[in-house]
Formats: C-alpha cells, structure tokens, sequence
C-alpha cells in the first residue's frame, strides 16, 4: 500500500511485517540500557565511513573532493532532538526504503520464532539480530533520515516515521554525501539532552572506531552559570583502530565494546585473542568467541567471517574464507598488509596468503579454547554448551589440526550421571581398565536411548566407561576421527567386539562352552529367520538383556542409516546380525518352545532388538498381535 501526495512528493508506505514486530519490542524498552541505540547509530554511521572508502578505492570521484571521513553528534534542548551525521556511503531512495522499511536478512523468521515473551531472553537475541536503527525508537517517538548516495549530486532523500506501522519518504536536498539521523526524544528521556552525558555514552562505546565522532565543544558562561555550546567540532574518541593499538594500552572494557560494535551482540564477548602475525604474511587479527550462539548458527544462507581490512582499509564484511567452517562462530577483525587493497571474493578463494591466514588464525582459536579448557574449565564448559557441535565438524574439515580438535571435544559417558558432555577423551583414557587398549562409543537418537542401549550391558558389568553420543554430527564425525592417542574409537554396536583381552581364561572357557552348547539353538534360529537377519550368534556382550543386533566393523550402522533414510538420500540395506544371551531365562522359553510357537518367539527376539536399537518396525501390528498371542500362552 502506498499513498502519494502529489504537492510535496512524499509517499506514505507500510512497515514490513517483521518490522512492525520489532518496533513494538523495541518501543516497550525491551533493552535494559536505553543508550544502546547510540552504539548502533554511530556503529552504523562508522559502517557507511567504512563502505565509502571501499568503494572509493575504483571511485575516487565518489569523495566528492572531501576525503575526510566523521561523525558528529550533537543535541538541541529546546528541539528536543539529538542528531547523528556522517558523510560516509549514505542512500538512494530505494536503499532507504529497502534498509529503513524491511529486514533484508536470512534468518529472519527463524529470529521471530524464537521470541518467547521473557524480556530477558528477548532482549539477548534481539542484541543477537543487529537491529541497529530500529534501537532509535528506545528513546525517540519521531525519527527523520535525511540522506544522500555519495555521487548522486541531486537525489537526496527524507525518511520520516514514528514507528507506529508506516513511514513517509520524499524528495530532499542535501548539499553533502551521507546521512543525518534526527531523533526527536520520548517524554522522559531529556537527560540525553546533555553534552557530558552523550560524552560518556560516546567514549565508552566509540573509542574503538577509527574516525573521529565529534561534538561541538562548550564552555562554562559564568553570567549565564552554564555549559554554552561553541561553533568548534572536537573528538571525543581517540579515532584510532583498536586493533592497531598495543595490548597493553585497551582495557577489557574496550575489547568488549569493540566486539559489541562488529558483532552487534548485546553480552560481552566469552574469551577474545589480539596478535600481530609477521613474517611471510604480515596480519593483525582480533577474534573474539561470543558467550551465546546465533539464532542461525545453522542456517546456510547467514553472512559468515570476520571483518577483513587491507592496511587499515575496510574490505568487507563477511570474509568468510579467513576461518575455517566449523569456527563460523567466532567474530573479529583481521588486517592485512599483503592483500590487494581491490581484492575479491575470488582472490580470497586462491590467495596463498589468506590461506596463511585461515590456518594461522584457526590455530589461534584453538589456542584460545586450549588456555579456556586447561585454566578456567566452567567458561569452556559455557562454550561447549553453545558450539561444542559446530566444533565437532572440525575433525574432518581439518585434517591438520585434527588432534588438537579432538582433545578439545566433550562427551557424556557411562562414568557419570546425567547428559552433560564434560568428559573429554584425555580424561577417558586416564581411567582406561588394565588391559584396555580401545575407546568405546555408543551412538544414538537421543541421550536416553544411547544410556539404556543394552550393548553396554557388558561394560557395566566389568566397570569399563563407554562414551553415549547422541548430537546429529556424532556419526559424521567418527567416520573421519578412528583413533586418539594410539587407542582405536570402537563402537559397542559393532559386531565382532573383541573383550578377550579383558576376560580370564574361565570366562574364556565358560564362553566356548556355551557356544557349543547353544549351537542346535542357534542354526535352529537362522533358519527360522531366514534373509530377515546376516547371522545369528551367541554374545557375552549381554547381562540382562535376551538379545541385541549389531552389525559387521565395515558396515555403516543402524543410527547411520536412520539419518540417511530421514535426509531422504539413499542407503544401503544392511542385514542385522541377530547376538542372544545365552543366560536370559528368554532364550530358556524359546529353546523348549515347539515348533509353531518358536517361530513367533524367533520373530519377537528380533523385533524386541530392532527395537531397543531405536529402529521403526516395518509391521508393527504384525507385532502387537504376536506379542499378545505369546503372553495369552504364558
């Protein structure tokens, strides 16, 4: 819907949905500290500096014979308005509809969905999504954009709304490039009509941007006996790179308002590392892993990386070939001395010195997540809560660090209650059994069937720790990552598990003696069962279960499958091997069952089995009614 008044050429055009549910949020104050929305404004402000210069580089006419980048904020207490200026990128017409009147980013339903209504919750993810101008209406009841697209001498633009569903846009006139925001304050929000305020609020989250942000200097008037606002512009912020700065000269306050800044989170940053790399290649970097996951961590179409610069230079903002893939999750910035300062996506793809880069930085990251682990264990257990998954995918994304991953992983195991993954693979083979040479693993749907599978019943019995995986990522996974430290990971529910070496020569001799004992039962079962099973055997893996399936080392297993089948790709039909324990009074009844009954109990064995093994029955009637007819006859 729109509306046009032919007079003054202003259109009245409607919110995007997304939008007028934002607005609502952010009008209710759902941030705790209302001078956010200075952060996000002379953030964005900075962004348009940054865009300008890019693309100034093929452009020089765009600097319009100005090449000195600023931002100035300034207030008006009779007004009642604070403005924020900058001469950086500024908008066309179409671009001011397109990034003041809809949320042009993936993720976005996805973001909505997960609102619950607990503000403080809210308030996180909203810091999560970046919301940056629409943080204006904290304070303001009105805001007008006044805008003009660096190069486009005649098409400035007028953006007016209150942020009640709709904004008008018009025909302007701007002598220079940029963008000033103008808000016009609530009721109640004067004491942001304050120069020493706006000061504060300005040093604490700006001293970081590489531009100067300036306000007009006042002086004390001791007739008038108060601050008098002079015509003189002057920084308030140092206007240097943080990045570029020594270490020793930032406070964690601005490393943390800095990874705000870039990140356009709400919670400080949970660890960050700060490094000059020289040598073949020469970069700066500064990363930062964020307290809590982004709504579209997963999501394939969300902007990855970090900020690259080249000598100061903003290139882009989403470099995501500067870090491997399963450390999407980590923000920042890297500077380079090398880069070309036209360099494109499809450089970085090829460049040798960004894959310096990639491969430096990732091992600064795990560095870092090396130092959280050893030396402060509750914020590392905080990370794996939020990345432990994406972190997982690093076994087989890169090979060369594969080891340093795998310490770095955290599982749940049988040697602890509950489903908390704290129990790294170091840890597991410090209290590996005498005799044990192999890490035992049980994969599964979910964390309760992986801790009542009967495979491990035998690892209960004898005291050996079995680790219960059950994230989406495991399988994938453990087809890249076989060994640790020299021990084989080993599935409990693959056929063929080799426990003799932790077994005395009785147990040896009792098990070659049932074997040969129940060998009529067992032929007898094959049979029965026919192509429905591979083989049918006796186990020592079972205590107080009748029978369990598994299948061969080499064959992909039944989970695997599952995840394949439910992805809808194709999988290879794989038989179970159908293992009875030989000491179940079960087997007891299907041993002296005639020949009509044990065909029935034969089917239920197997059925029972699939079905602790998490498998779907292909006739589960036909199993309803043989169960009931076995329980009629008992």
């Amino acid at each position: 819907m729109s509306q046009t008044d032919t007079a003054n050429t202003s259109e009245t055009l409607g919110f995007q949905a997304e939008v007028k549910q934002l607005l609502h949020l952010m009008i209710h104050s759902l941030y705790s500290n209302k001078e956010i929305f200075l952060r996000e404004l002379v953030s964005n402000a900075s962004d348009a500096c940054d865009k300008l210069r890019f693309e100034a580089i093929d452009n020089p006419a765009l600097l319009e014979g100005d090449p000195e980048m600023r931002i100035r904020v300034e207030f008006d207490k009779e007004q009642r308005t604070i403005t924020i200026s900058d001469n950086g990128i500024g908008m066309s017409r179409d671009e001011a509809i397109a990034n003041l009147g809809t949320i042009a980013r993936s993720g976005t339903k996805e973001f909505f969905s997960q609102l619950t209504g607990d503000k403080q919750k809210d308030t996180q993810l909203i810091g999560q999504f970046g919301v940056g101008f629409y943080s204006s209406f904290i304070v303001a009841d009105k805001v007008s954009v006044l805008t003009r697209r660096a190069g486009e001498d005649q098409e400035a633009v007028l953006w007016e709304s209150s942020g009640e569903g709709e904004f008008t846009i018009a025909a302007a006139e701007k002598a220079e490039r940029g963008t000033t925001i103008t808000l016009h304050l609530r009721e109640g929000e004067d004491d942001f009509l304050d120069g020493w305020r706006l000061r504060n609020v300005l040093r604490r989250y700006s001293d970081h941007i590489s531009l100067p942000v300036q306000m007009r200097k006042e002086e004390w008037d001791e007739e008038k006996q108060q601050q008098v606002t002079q015509d003189e512009w002057e920084s308030v912020n140092q206007a240097s790179a943080l990045w570029t700065r020594s270490k020793s000269e930032i406070t964690d306050e601005q490393y943390q308002e800095f990874y705000k800044h870039i990140a356009h989170d709400y919670e400080n940053p949970l660890a960050w590392t700060h490094n000059r790399v020289e040598g073949r290649s020469e970069y700066t970097q500064l990363l930062f892993v964020p307290k809590q996951a982004p709504f579209d961590l997963w999501d394939r179409d969300a902007r990855r990386g970090v900020k690259l610069y080249v000598k100061r230079v903003f290139i882009m903002d989403d470099a995501d070939q500067l870090l491997p893939a399963y450390l999407r999750f980590v923000r920042g910035v890297i500077d380079s001395a090398d880069l070309p300062l036209n360099v494109s996506r499809e450089i970085l793809q090829e460049s040798r010195d960004v894959r310096a880069i990639r491969e430096g930085s990732a091992k600064r990251i795990l560095s870092l997540l090396e130092d959280l682990a050893e030396n402060q264990p509750e914020q590392y257990a905080e990370f794996w809560g939020q990345f432990g998954q994406v972190l997982k995918e690093g076994t087989g994304e890169d090979m060369g660090n594969q080891a340093r991953i795998a310490a770095l992983l955290r599982f749940a195991s049988t040697h602890q209650e509950g489903s908390a993954q704290t129990v790294s693979l170091n840890d597991y083979i410090g209290r590996m059994k005498e005799g044990q040479d192999k890490i035992y693993y049980v994969t599964a749907d979910t964390f309760a069937a992986a801790s009542n599978s009967p495979h491990l019943e035998v690892f209960r019995k004898k005291g050996i720790e079995v680790l219960l995986m059950s994230d989406r990522v495991d399988e994938w996974m453990l087809s890249y990552l076989r060994e640790f430290e020299g021990k084989q990971l080993v599935s409990v529910a693959k056929g063929g598990l080799d426990l003799d070496s932790l077994a005395d020569e009785q147990e040896k001799k009792h098990q070659a003696e049932v074997a040969e004992t129940f060998k009529p039962l067992v032929e007898r079962l094959q049979a029965t069962l026919g192509e429905k099973v591979k083989e049918v055997r006796i186990t020592a893996r079972l205590v107080d279960s009748p029978a369990c399936v598994v299948v061969d080392a080499n064959e992909l297993s039944p989970h695997l499958l599952r995840m394949l089948q439910a992805a809808g790709q194709e999988a290879p039909e794989v038989k179970p091997i159908l293992e009875i324990n030989p000491e179940h009074a079960l087997i007891a009844k299907v041993q002296a069952a005639d020949d009509e009954a044990f065909e029935q109990w034969a089917q239920l064995l197997l059925e029972q089995a699939m079905l602790a093994e998490g498998a779907a029955l292909q006739d589960p009637a036909s199993f309803v009614k043989r169960v009931n007819r076995l329980l009629l006859n008992l």
